[in-house]
């Protein structure tokens, strides 16, 4: 059952988005001195410390925002295709599937060709990456093209079968065409608008009219991303938009579903997007902290000899390590034995890089010492 609010693309100005500068004057100039300070701090760390910066924002990125849409992807097989992609040597690549290869095509497209217009085949071809096999999920869907609405109009729905809320309904499908037209003009033209106002703009605008079956959701933060990086002249990234999102999913679907039942004046939304851009660069503190301490380790055991699985292991327990290490876990991930992996561990643990866990057993784990313990 639809609600009775009027979509804001059924308005008569649509789509006129007006805001109160004044309102806005002062967040957004949070976020650029924010973005001017973490570039100037990111360019003191050197080429390779700033290279694993960008690895890992990306890699965060391609993960959180296809986990938005409650697709999940493989962590290493992500890091490991735009290793790969960027000429990035991490020692420990792993094959990736079709599915991760195309999202981080995407992604990467997105972001290291930034300065390049936005046209409906690029476009395109995002949608064919998002969607390699033509279906999402069980289900066929229409891939490199505009939705026809051929099952009916498209909706965002929840709640059970016959008492469904609908929280959305996009343009009827004969629309797109002029619709996607003057968005990608928008885009591609410059209107003396704020970049930064233009990411959370274009946001908005692309998933109001939802013009593919699926994938709108990460296409639209691709776009945010893209326009970002414009507003950077960069294509080096060191924060990352959807990771925030991700950790406040709830919100970001109820900021959405306001700003499509309301008016052209979109300024709560845009308040919404920089707040969600400030708590984006916190987060950078950690991934600058884990880089500087995954740098000081391998500076103080240059002369170490370790063989390629431990160094592997290494960088992995050195990054974002979930769970503890077991010598069945490191077997896993190591593809060795169990005898081969308890042999690594132990050598590890005997030239104290590694401390067993308190317990024992079957349940036997293993962590990194500390500095302080070392």
């Amino acid at each position: 059952m639809r609600i009775l609010n009027v979509y804001i693309h059924e308005l008569p100005d649509w789509p006129h988005f007006f805001w109160d500068e004044k309102r806005l004057s002062r967040p957004l100039g949070l976020v650029r001195h924010r973005q001017g300070r973490l570039i100037g701090r990111m360019e003191t760390l050197g080429f390779p410390l700033r290279t694993e910066a960008v690895l890992r924002t990306l890699t965060l990125d391609v993960v959180k925002s296809s986990e938005i849409e409650g697709a999940l992807l493989d962590k290493a097989e992500v890091r490991s295709s735009i290793a790969r992609r960027l000429g990035v040597d991490i020692g420990d690549t792993v094959p990736a599937s079709r599915n991760v290869e195309g999202v981080v095509e995407m992604m990467l497209d997105a972001t290291q060709n930034y300065d390049k217009p936005l046209i409906k085949e690029r476009l395109f071809a995002w949608h064919a990456s998002l969607f390699p096999a033509g279906r999402s999920g069980m289900n066929a869907i229409k891939v490199s093209a505009w939705r026809d609405d051929s099952k009916g109009p498209t909706q965002v729905v929840s709640g059970p079968l016959g008492h469904e809320r609908v929280h959305f309904e996009a343009p009827v499908a004969s629309r797109l065409e002029r619709e996607m037209t003057a968005f990608l003009d928008w885009l591609n033209a410059d209107d003396g608008t704020d970049a930064v106002l233009r990411a959370g703009i274009a946001h908005l605008w692309f998933v109001t009219i939802h013009p593919f079956d699926d994938g709108n959701g990460r296409i639209a933060r691709a776009i945010a991303d893209m326009i970002l990086a414009r507003s950077e002249e960069s294509s080096q990234r060191f924060y990352s938009m959807s990771a925030q999102i991700r950790s406040e999913r709830d919100t970001y679907y109820e900021r959405l579903e306001e700003a499509q039942q309301g008016t052209l004046d979109i300024t709560k939304h845009l308040e919404w997007f920089l707040e969600c851009l400030n708590h984006a660069f916190d987060s950078v503190e950690s991934t600058v902290g884990t880089i500087l301490n995954k740098a000081r380790f391998w500076d103080s055991h240059a002369g170490a000899a370790f063989n390629d699985r431990q160094r592997m292991m290494l960088n992995r327990l050195l990054e974002d390590f979930e769970g503890k290490l077991t010598s069945t876990k490191w077997a896993k991930l190591a593809k060795c034995s169990q005898d081969t992996a308890l042999r690594d561990i132990l050598g590890l643990v005997g030239s104290g890089i590694l401390t067993k866990d308190p317990g024992g057993g079957r349940s036997t784990s293993y962590s990194l010492k500390s500095d302080i313990d070392r």
